[in-house]
């Protein structure tokens, strides 16, 4: 039996963990922070879309991300909501609807009863709208709570802090660090994503509304207790730090526009964090002088670490699996 050290516990890291424990290896995770989900993953929509980020993504995300929702399905039971996706337009930015149309698959066209069918709530607010009912979506803090629960069951042990667990002769590391390879993995840098936690009682979604618009489009992922997470930022830019007064105006906006209810909201969280990326756009295995790195996952981290994971540990233990596929 091999031994490996996962470095962070993130969604990669902890997608990493799991896959290795699963094929009967022994893991540690060291995580420099004081809890696992840290950093851009704490701030995820925790969308499982991969037929929607088709419209700006290549093509090996969408065969990558298919398998994604099942694979959360069994690694925590009863994780995911399986109600699909709702793209949306004003009647002015109905063109953007059409045009994304034609850069996706897995869709249906909807009129406004379709809508209103679908989501009450939005009964009446907009003509059209695509329907991606195979997608689904999920909390990503309960889910990586119930992950790391999950690898601790299989034996896998989790390290907080900066200390690095005693040593034994690892068989190899696997660097899950995100951003913070940025600067020692080639190629790598970072895209800012900044969003919001609103919470309201006049309002009900049962799956993620992405809103689209010429400057300022949105998505809107339900979450329990009355509570919609607020997101879309990506700014080309390294720089950490608190979300910016024009991009909360710009997502409360866009919000408002979307339903009116959240005028009213309470805002209860906002957040932003660096996800690192590759020029394409398009997550990799990367070779490092001690083992591997799953690096550049970029805004699909729930969607792609389980994939990824996949390709890591069937690369580091030998195998060749013929269902897998490689993203670089």
């Amino acid at each position: 039996m091999a031994r490996f050290l996962v470095k962070g516990a993130g969604v990669a890291g902890l997608a990493a963990a799991y896959e290795l424990l699963c094929r009967g290896q022994e893991v540690d995770i060291v995580e420099r922070r004081d809890t696992v989900g840290c950093g851009a993953s704490f701030y995820a929509g925790g969308m499982l879309a991969p037929y929607c980020e088709t419209e700006t993504a290549e093509e090996i995300v969408l065969q990558l991300g298919l398998a994604a929702a099942d694979w959360w399905d069994r690694a925590v039971p009863g994780s995911v909501v399986r109600n699909g996706t709702l793209v949306v337009a004003q009647p002015r930015d109905l063109a953007d609807l059409t045009r994304f149309a034609a850069r996706t698959t897995g869709h249906a066209w909807l009129d406004r009863d379709g809508i209103a069918a679908l989501e009450p709530s939005l009964a009446g607010r907009f003509d059209k709208a695509l329907f991606f009912e195979s997608e689904a979506h999920l909390d990503p803090r309960r889910s990586m709570a119930g992950l790391a629960e999950v690898i601790r069951a299989k034996g896998g042990v989790l390290h907080f802090g900066a200390a690095p667990p005693p040593s034994p002769d690892y068989t190899a590391v696997i660097d899950c660090t995100g951003p913070a390879a940025i600067g020692t993995i080639h190629g790598l840098r970072g895209v800012r994503g900044e969003m919001l936690y609103l919470e309201t009682s006049e309002l009900h979604l049962s799956r993620p509304v992405r809103m689209l618009h010429p400057r300022h489009p949105i998505y809107v992922v339900p979450r329990d207790d009355n509570r919609f997470m607020i997101g879309a930022t990506m700014i080309e830019t390294g720089e950490d730090g608190p979300i910016s007064a024009r991009s909360l105006m710009e997502l409360l906006n866009a919000a408002y526009a979307l339903h009116p209810a959240f005028g009213e909201a309470r805002v209860i969280e906002t957040g932003a964090g660096i996800r690192p990326a590759f020029d394409d756009n398009v997550p990799r295995l990367v070779e490092t002088p001690d083992g591997l790195a799953i690096a550049g996952l970029y805004r699909h981290g729930f969607l792609l670490a389980p994939a990824l994971a996949g390709q890591m540990a069937t690369r580091l233990l030998g195998a060749h699996g013929a269902h897998e596929r490689t993203a670089a």
